[in-house]
């Protein structure tokens, strides 16, 4: 097994004060932690920060970790513990349990062995469980109740989750002690809030896309539309001259939030089909005419 520098994982010097200390693992903590990170090997790098700050963050053990490093040990490097190495003072960490730790940090301080003669193991809560919840964007854009089933050691079971107005896709809300069962408690619900795709609305983060089919006099000659927002229908004025592709952005009609995202509306011009002689007889009309204009300009 390899040495671990607690400091270099914390990113604070070897004679940093307890403040720096707790500064440094506060701001890690909150950087790592599962809930909110969606960093590749984010949770392994919060037990590690957590590790880190079981050691540093206590004056005996950072005391029992100083005698290692004063033998000369660095990041890295491969450790065995000394001949008789006992760590010198019986720590409890049957609370947190032995699975957090790596088998460094147990080969300095033991395996809960606070169990073994001063105080019997404390009893630990229920896993937390995680899970993923499709929500439309109705109801991200308006907030509200939503119903769900979950599966777990003691069957399904029918929950109803709050979500917030304006809710990240990929953010988490936590459900306290619905996780599985324990003797100190059951853990938590972790839902994780995917949108579900929406047969008119693509989302580009807070933004929203659209396709709007309009006749070719509308692009020609401009006009007033209505639109359907996620908080309802708009006017939405066309410019004359509109070409097929023309985005056009309504501000503030997005997915809301603290900066409400924006709708952009993607003009797409449809030829209504002839459906008898009177319809050819237009666009025969219409041929001509605008094919005698090129020619009159060429």
């Amino acid at each position: 097994m390899q040495f671990k520098d607690y400091y270099k994982i914390l990113g604070v010097e070897p004679g940093a004060d307890a403040k720096a200390i707790k500064s440094a693992y506060r701001r890690l903590a909150r950087k790592y932690h599962p809930d909110v990170s969606k960093e590749a090997g984010a949770e392994d790098r919060f037990k590690e920060v957590n590790e880190a700050y079981e050691v540093l963050g206590d004056d005996k053990r950072r005391s029992e970790y100083e005698r290692l490093r004063a033998g000369g040990f660095r990041s890295g490097d491969e450790f065995t513990p000394p001949p008789g190495w006992s760590g010198g003072v019986d720590f409890d960490f049957a609370e947190q349990g032995g699975g957090d730790f790596s088998d460094f940090f147990e080969s300095m301080f033991g395996r809960g062995r606070a169990g073994r003669g001063r105080q019997p193991p404390r009893p630990r809560r229920g896993a937390d469980v995680r899970a993923t919840l499709e929500v439309d964007l109705e109801t991200v854009a308006a907030g509200g109740k939503q119903r769900f089933q979950i599966g777990g050691s003691s069957g399904p079971r029918t929950l109803e989750v709050s979500i917030p107005v304006g809710i990240g896709n990929g953010q988490s809300i936590r459900l306290s002690k619905q996780g599985e069962p324990g003797p100190a408690g059951p853990g938590d619900l972790l839902l994780e809030i995917r949108y579900r795709a929406h047969p008119r609305f693509e989302v580009d983060g807070s933004d929203l896309k659209q396709r709007l089919e309009i006749t070719p006099w509308d692009a020609a000659l401009g006009g007033q539309l209505a639109v359907p927002t996620l908080q309802g229908s708009v006017t939405l004025s066309i410019p004359a001259g509109s070409r097929s592709g023309r985005r056009l952005r309504l501000k503030g009609k997005g997915l809301p939030g603290k900066t409400p995202g924006d709708l952009y509306v993607e003009l797409l011009i449809q030829t209504p089909p002839v459906r008898d002689d009177d319809d050819r007889q237009w666009y025969e009309q219409m041929r001509e005419r605008f094919a005698s204009r090129e020619n009159a300009q060429q």
